[in-house]
C-alpha cells in the first residue's frame, strides 16, 4: 500500500509529496534509505560521521536556532529534513539552491538513528578554516586545546568562549571536530562565531603563539601552579589559556612549552573542575576587567 502524505500534502500519493516554500519545493521522503538524505545518515555513529563528514566538506546542524546561525555566520546550505509538522518553520527563509525534505518522525527516527526532537535538521557545506597564524593576528586572547575529543566539552567551550570575550579557539591536531552535531548544538550555534584553527606541530606551535605575543598559561591543578586571579596585568593582557583533555590534564610536553602555570583554587578536597567549566572560570576571570 502507498504511503499516504500528511494533511496539506499536495501531489501524487506515493514517494514524494511537493508544497511551496517560498520558491523551493519540499518533497516528502518516506524511505529511510533514500539517497537524497544521506548526509542525515546514522547521526549517532561518532566514527562513522567523523570518517564523512570532514572528507566531505559537510556538517549538520540540528535544530531551527542553530540553523539559523549557521545561515548568517554565511555557511551554504547542502539541505534540510524536517519533520514534516514543522515545515513552516521554515517558510520564512530564502533556501536557496538548497532542496528541502520532509519525514514522518518514524522516517526520521530511521535514518538518522535518534529521536529528532527538535525536527529541524540542515545539512552545511564547511568553509576553509583560516590559519593559526591568521587567527593569532586578529586576537586578543585565545583559548588553546589539547586533546580535547569529548564533543559536549567543546561545545561548552566554544560557548564560554563566545560569551566571555575571548577571540578565537587554537586546537591541537587530536581535538575532536567543533563542526559535529552535538558540538555545534551545546555550543547553540556559537562555534560559527568563534574563529578557530589547527595549532601544528604540537607542541613545538605553541612558540608561535609567543611569537605573537601572547602569554601561554598552563591550566593546571599542581599546588606549584599561581592562582589565576593573582596573574599580573602583563599576563592578563594577551592571554593565551592553554587546556587539556577531561581526566588526563595537559602533557608534559605541553605543559614544558607554556610560560606560566595557572590553578584556579578549590576547596572541599576537590582538585579540579570539568574542562569546559574550568574554562568558563578562566576565562570570565582573565577578562574581568575588560570594558562592556
Amino acid at each position: 500500500m502507498a504511503p499516504v502524505p500528511p494533511d496539506g500534502w499536495v501531489g501524487s500519493v506515493g514517494e514524494v509529496g511537493v508544497r511551496e516554500n517560498r520558491r523551493v519545493p519540499v518533497e516528502l521522503i518516506t524511505d529511510p534509505g533514500d539517497e537524497r538524505i544521506g548526509d542525515y545518515r546514522a547521526l549517532t555513529d561518532v566514527e562513522l560521521r567523523t570518517r564523512w563528514e570532514p572528507p566531505h566538506g559537510l556538517f549538520i546542524a540540528e535544530g531551527e536556532l542553530v540553523l539559523r546561525r549557521a545561515l548568517r555566520a554565511g555557511y551554504p546550505a547542502r539541505s534540510y529534513l524536517v519533520d514534516a509538522k514543522r515545515v513552516d518553520q521554515l517558510a520564512d527563509l530564502d533556501t536557496g539552491d538548497a532542496p528541502v525534505y520532509a519525514a514522518t518522525q518514524d522516517v526520521l527516527r530511521s535514518a538518522t538513528g535518534f529521536h529528532v526532537h527538535r525536527g529541524v535538521l540542515a545539512s552545511f557545506r564547511r568553509k576553509p578554516l583560516p590559519t593559526a597564524a591568521e587567527v593569532l593576528a586578529t586576537a586578543g586572547r585565545v583559548v588553546i586545546l589539547e586533546d580535547v575529543n569529548n564533543h559536549t566539552n567543546l561545545g561548552a567551550i566554544f560557548r564560554a568562549v563566545a560569551g566571555l570575550g575571548v577571540d578565537a579557539v587554537l586546537l591541537s591536531p587530536t581535538c575532536a571536530d567543533p563542526l559535529y552535531r552535538r558540538s555545534v548544538r551545546v555550543s547553540m550555534g556559537e562555534v560559527f562565531a568563534v574563529p578557530y584553527a589547527k595549532l601544528e606541530p604540537w607542541p613545538a606551535a605553541l612558540a608561535q603563539v609567543q611569537a605573537a605575543g601572547f602569554t601561554v598559561l598552563a591550566l593546571t591543578p599542581a599546588l606549584d601552579a599561581v592562582p589565576v586571579q593573582r596573574l599580573d596585568q602583563a599576563q592578563r593582557a594577551r592571554a593565551a589559556l592553554l587546556l587539556g583533555a577531561e581526566g588526563a590534564g595537559l602533557t608534559g610536553a605541553a605543559m614544558a612549552a607554556s610560560d606560566v602555570r595557572v590553578v584556579i583554587p578549590m576547596r572541599r578536597g576537590v582538585d579540579s573542575l570539568n574542562v569546559a567549566a574550568a574554562t568558563a572560570v578562566a576565562c570570565w576571570e582573565l577578562g574581568r576587567d575588560d570594558p562592556w
